[in-house]
């Protein structure tokens, strides 16, 4: 598709090119919360792994399938359950 395909819109923007003009930069919102300052460090570290999957994967928004295996390359695993007799 070329960029000639695209009708001329008032206030359109094509963010596929899009550079904005010079002001703050922007933070890309977080599935979950905006910073991990007031996080325990597990809860930290989760969350760091959290966003390097998403931006390693180019996801926004992880499902839960997806943030198990997260945790389980973090090395996290569920107790085995003693069967009682």
């Amino acid at each position: 598709m070329s960029d000639a395909a695209i009708p001329e819109t008032p206030g359109f923007v094509d963010r596929r090119n899009y550079a904005p003009a010079s002001g703050p930069p922007v933070i890309e919102r977080r599935q979950f919360t905006n910073s991990h300052n007031e996080l325990s460090p597990r809860a930290r570290e989760l969350a760091t792994a959290i966003d390097e999957y998403k931006l390693r994967h180019r996801r926004r928004f992880i499902t839960y399938e997806e943030m198990l295996s997260v945790i389980e390359e973090l090395g996290y695993q569920k107790p085995v359950e003693a069967s009682v007799s």
